[in-house]
Parts: C-alpha cells; structure tokens; sequence
C-alpha cells in the first residue's frame, strides 16, 4: 500500500471522527441538563379533625334513625341467604330419604331453618343498630356539611317524600303487571322450549296442563316406563 493511500484513508477516519465529535458536542448543547434530585420536602401534618357541632350530631343522628327499615332487611338477607342457599340444595336430596319418612324429614328441615333465623337475626340486627349509632354515623358527620345534612333530613322528612315512598310500591307493581303482559307472547315458548329441553336431559316429559313456575310447579313428570317386553308363555314342547 502507498503512502497516498495511507493518508487518504487517514484523511477520512479523521473526518469520521471530526463528524462524530461535533455531534455528541452539539448533542450535549441542546440536550437538557437534568438537575440533581433534590429530597422532597416532609408533608405536612395533617390537620386536626374538628369536632362536629351539636346541630350536625343531631342531624346525623336523625338520618341514621331513617335508616332502620334499611337495617332491618340488611340483617334479615344476611341471616337467612345461608338457610335458603341450603333448602334449595337439600331439595333434590330428599328423594334419598325413604318414601314413608320423607314428608316428616322435609317439615324437620323447614322447622331447623325456622329456628335458625328466628335465633339468629335478633342478634345480627341488636349489633347493626349498634354500629349505625357508630360507624355509620361517623362516616355520615365525615362525608356531610352540616347545610347538606340539612337539607337531606329536610326531604327526608317532608310530606313529599313520604308521598313518594308510598307511591314507588304502587307504581312499580303495575309496571311489572305490564310488562308481563307485554313480553308474555315472547317469553312462554322460550320457557316451554328450556322445560322440555331440561325434561328431555332428565329423561322426563313435561305436563302441559301444569303451569311452569318453578321447581315445584315446573310441570315436569317422569316419562312413562317402557313396556316389558312379553315374557314366552311357557317351555317349548318336547316332541
């Protein structure tokens, strides 16, 4: 190799490098400088709660008493949601008991669940209504301004609403009166169609002249046994 050679390709290595340089200098130029991280500075205390005065503890409190009737079906549905989740699934299991003792063992089971709630709820809703008094109305003088307690208890309590918690019942109870007989026409053969495919897995027929209510009126009956095929008359004859 020649020493032209040489010095062109050093020519252009420097070039090379003269190019690379000025880029990482110009880079550095317009790239931003990132400070160094500085400690955060501690948060502040928090401010001491400020005691609840006499007219919002009562507001809380009247607003908390509105809210037995809500109490009491919290209490009632959390008591008896184990009972019915387990009558519903001892249901098809009495078939296992024998015919003679059946009747008997589905009252005991009823009788058992009876007891169970009657017992029992007394003591879930006697500890609901103590932490209303409590946490509820904690949460309440927290989450509310003494003028939005006001006005709250203020409907609450008047004529009007009153009037609209008698009339909710009446007119939710036509609406599903209507609705039943508006959607009727689409919704019994689907239900016939679901009953005689269940009756079909089940090996069963359903009963056209009982209603499909349910389980127990679902009008399902077990298909009718095969015929026994004809048993020979007698021992072919010796000849």
């Amino acid at each position: 190799m020649n020493i032209g050679m040489k010095l062109n390709k050093l020519s252009i290595g420097s070039a090379i490098l003269g190019l690379a340089l000025a880029s990482t200098a110009a880079l550095a130029q317009v790239t931003p400088q990132v400070p160094a991280t500085t400690p955060a500075a501690p948060a502040a205390p928090a401010a001491p709660k400020l005691p609840s005065s006499p007219v919002k503890i009562d507001l809380a409190q009247r607003l908390v008493a509105m809210q037995s009737g809500s109490l009491d079906g919290l209490s009632r549905n959390l008591v008896e949601t184990p009972a019915r989740q387990m009558l519903s699934a001892a249901e098809p299991l009495i078939v296992r008991v024998p015919a003679e003792k059946r009747e008997a063992a589905a009252k005991q089971i009823q009788a058992d669940a009876r007891k169970y709630v009657d017992e029992t709820y007394p003591i879930v809703r006697k500890r609901a209504g103590e932490l209303s008094n409590t946490q509820l109305q904690t949460a309440i003088e927290e989450k509310f301004t003494e003028d939005e307690l006001r006005q709250i208890v203020a409907f609450l309590e008047s004529p009007a609403n009153k009037k609209l918690q008698q009339t909710l019942p009446e007119v939710s109870n036509a609406l599903a009166q209507k609705l039943v007989a508006d959607t009727r026409p689409s919704v019994e053969p689907r239900i016939k169609a679901l009953e005689a495919s269940i009756a079909k897995q089940l090996g069963m027929t359903p009963n056209a002249a009982a209603p499909a209510s349910g389980p127990a009126g679902s009008g399902l009956k077990p298909a009718a046994p095969k015929p026994a095929a004809p048993k020979p008359s007698g021992s072919a004859s010796k000849p």
